[in-house]
């Protein structure tokens, strides 16, 4: 019985090496990205054209896909909506029973 334990804690400790891998990997990705990005705009700060270039390509990218960025963004307030409504009826529903007790 202890080995099959001792087998499980096994397989429990590798998930965990796993897990604690990816975020490893996660967090230097991030690292890497903060750090490029940070080289990038150091770059783009020296030369305006670039800079102006780049605010061109984004706006051209916003103008494409504004229909979804909206469509995500009343998406996002309708769920912040729905997440508040939920939690004033949680709050509502203690203080019930807090009424009801005392």
């Amino acid at each position: 019985m202890a080995h099959v334990h001792g087998k499980g804690v096994m397989k429990e400790m590798s998930k965990v090496k796993d897990s604690m891998g990816k975020e490893i990997v996660k967090g230097s990705m991030a690292s890497v990205t903060v750090h490029t990005g940070a080289k990038l705009m150091s770059k783009l700060t020296k030369y305006p054209v670039l800079v102006f270039g780049a605010g061109i390509v984004a706006g051209i990218y916003v103008y494409k896909y504004r229909k979804q960025i909206i469509a995500s963004a009343n998406k996002a307030i309708d769920s912040g909506k729905d997440f508040v409504l939920q939690q004033k009826e949680n709050l509502e529903d203690i203080v019930a029973e807090t009424k009801e007790e005392g």
